[in-house]
């Protein structure tokens, strides 16, 4: 099942010690290559399907700096981590934070929140050379967190249109919501964008003129078109689901899983499948089947069936 290194042996080894690449691929502990054989099928399901659906896929286009945003760069450590927003992404980036600096931070919990969203805290690999971002993406290890699309999907709704403090998210994406999909809206609604329903943004997500208008924002957009995984190699693929499990497994890799584990608390607030059927009851079952089609790629490959409550048409 294990494939060869895909790099062969030119990775160069970080402060002679070997690199997580070369650690993930020819693992010297027993407790390691069992892990690996797991993300090896992981890595397989994502290459097949990009194989199979290469026609809407692949259109062998150049990534341009705007798409490597999202691929913060560890030098320290030789990785490379594609942030997905509501994916753990907050305590990765503190994670990351720690990593990259050089003995600042030891507790990644003692970063606060917003300080973990300010870009200037950690490097991406859009702000590299050509040359230096190509040889980042073959020597470093690469790696991303998934999750099943519509828990994420509903997680970002409860999050930026639920929540009074987010009047930026109201006023930017709520009274567009508000002004294309609800007939008859009051003018307090128009001007204030903050009582969204669940129908209406699906409305808006499936709507033509949406995605002819701009991009999605990161918190909707589909991890396919946020980390590009037919175009770069991910070694790693971890999943919301295994979170702690697949976290400290990169952070052994790394090397620094002695010291540095993945920060867990539970989150009495966060989203649930029992919740997210709950919101899918009112959505009719057209409307069901096309925003299926929007994150459809992400649930094939990533391996997540189609849920249950949906009523496809």
């Amino acid at each position: 099942v294990m494939r060869r290194n895909p790099f062969g042996m030119d990775i160069c080894c970080r402060k002679g010690s070997r690199s997580p690449l070369q650690e993930l691929y020819n693992p010297t502990q027993v407790s390691l290559s069992n892990t690996a054989i797991l993300h090896q099928i992981r890595r397989d399901q994502v290459t097949d399907t990009c194989r199979a659906n290469s026609v809407s896929s692949r259109k062998r286009r150049v990534l341009t700096p705007n798409d490597l945003k999202h691929l913060v760069v560890d030098e320290d450590h030789e990785m490379i981590y594609c942030y997905v927003p509501k994916v753990a992404c907050t305590n990765w980036k503190r994670v990351m934070m720690v990593l990259t600096g050089r003995g600042k931070y030891s507790d990644p919990m003692e970063i606060p929140a917003n300080e973990a969203h300010v870009s200037s805290n950690l490097k991406t690999l859009n702000q590299y050379s050509i040359p230096e971002i190509n040889h980042r993406l073959k020597n470093y290890m690469k790696f991303l967190f998934v999750r099943e699309p519509f828990e994420r999907l509903v997680s970002a709704y409860r999050n930026k249109f639920t929540q009074k403090y987010n009047t930026s998210f109201h006023k930017r994406y709520g009274t567009k919501i508000v002004r294309r999909q609800r007939k008859n809206a009051t003018q307090e609604a128009l001007r204030k964008g903050d009582d969204v329903k669940f129908e209406e943004f699906v409305a808006y997500l499936i709507d033509p003129h949406t995605q002819r208008e701009e991009p999605f924002n990161e918190h909707w957009q589909t991890v396919y078109s946020l980390c590009h995984p037919c175009h770069i190699h991910y070694d790693l693929i971890g999943k919301y689901e295994t979170l702690e499990e697949d976290s400290n497994y990169i952070l052994q890799l790394a090397g620094v899983g002695n010291y540095l584990k993945f920060p867990t608390y539970a989150k009495s607030t966060r989203t649930t499948d029992e919740m997210t059927t709950e919101f899918f009851q009112n959505i009719s079952s057209q409307h069901q089947t096309q925003l299926y089609e929007v994150y459809k790629l992400d649930f094939l490959m990533f391996n997540y069936s189609v849920p249950s409550y949906l009523k496809l048409e």
